[in-house]
């Protein structure tokens, strides 16, 4: 199924001032209990330096471990995915190998917090710039642009939201499919996990009757999932991805830029769908309805 992307052209200097394999070790970062007293006892810790970071050797980078294929644990025990191919790039300009990354697991409700209590440095998981979020972290520019999708068993196929009434749809805590949901169709029974592993095998097992999340996931899953179809593709906004880190780690954030900007000289971020997301979608999806170069985010029909 072809998403259908609709967006106006923006250009980094928007994405700034809106909103803005295998490493040397992996953090599990299993935070469902991380709430308010956790955010709040840690927002002061501080980011370290560009020079810090260099002087360690090793860049610590927040990734998704079970949302296959942005972020995931293969067969084999890596981690591998779209994001992670970036967080690789980034290790090597920044440090000079691929292996310079520590790639430390993070929830969808962990990512904020995380940043505060300077566990990591970026976090490169699928992190939906929004303004709520933008008050507690600096966005970079983005390398993707996504909207959500809803997904749902075949023969009880979801193709409008209408029909979710009286039922129950699954989402991910900290996403932005819960706050859309929450915020626009109160009267729908929400329900929630902490993890994309815990919410598809509610969907599996028939505890929901959909479940909502980035549509560039869910179209991926549905295909992987015999018996399974996005009945709606697009909802919502057309939102972006983008790296983020600490509020006020200016020389980082900086950094960042100068880095997705360049990186557009060689179309780096369509290799990366070449290599991480064509795989899984086939000739479903045109990289153009996804893939944002140099921080630009252009006007996609198809």
């Amino acid at each position: 199924m072809k998403k259908k992307f609709l967006a106006v052209v923006l250009t980094g200097i928007l994405a700034l001032t809106t909103l803005a394999g295998c490493g040397k070790s992996s953090t599990s970062a299993s935070d469902s209990a991380a709430g308010t007293t956790a955010e709040s006892t840690s927002a002061n810790a501080k980011a370290r330096t560009l020079d810090e970071i260099k002087a360690d050797g090793t860049i610590k980078i927040g990734v998704f471990s079970d949302k296959n294929p942005f972020g995931y644990v293969d067969e084999n025990g890596k981690v591998q995915g779209y994001d992670v191919y970036f967080a690789k790039r980034i290790a090597k300009d920044l440090l000079g190998s691929e292996d310079a990354v520590e790639f430390v697991y993070v929830e969808a409700a962990s990512r904020v917090e995380y940043l505060q209590s300077a566990k990591v440095d970026i976090t490169l998981a699928n992190f939906t710039v929004t303004d709520e979020r933008a008050e507690k972290v600096d966005f970079a520019l983005p390398y993707m642009k996504v909207a959500l999708g809803v997904v749902s068993p075949e023969d009880a196929l979801i193709t409008d939201v209408d029909q979710l009434n009286g039922k129950t749809l699954i989402v991910v805590k900290g996403t932005t499919a819960e706050t859309y949901f929450s915020e626009n169709y109160p009267d729908i029974n929400l329900l929630k996990f902490d993890e994309y592993q815990e919410a598809y095998g509610a969907l599996l097992d028939g505890r929901g009757d959909a479940f909502s999340t980035d549509n560039t996931e869910v179209l991926a899953w549905a295909k992987q999932n015999p018996g399974f179809a996005v009945g709606i593709d697009s909802l919502g906004n057309i939102d972006t991805i983008a790296p983020a880190v600490q509020k006020g780690n200016t020389e980082l954030l900086n950094w960042l830029n100068e880095e997705i900007e360049g990186l557009a000289d060689e179309q780096f971020f369509h290799a990366d769908f070449e290599e991480t997301l064509k795989p899984v979608y086939g000739d479903d999806i045109d990289p153009e309805s996804l893939v944002v170069e140099g921080g630009k985010v252009r006007l996609y029909i198809s």
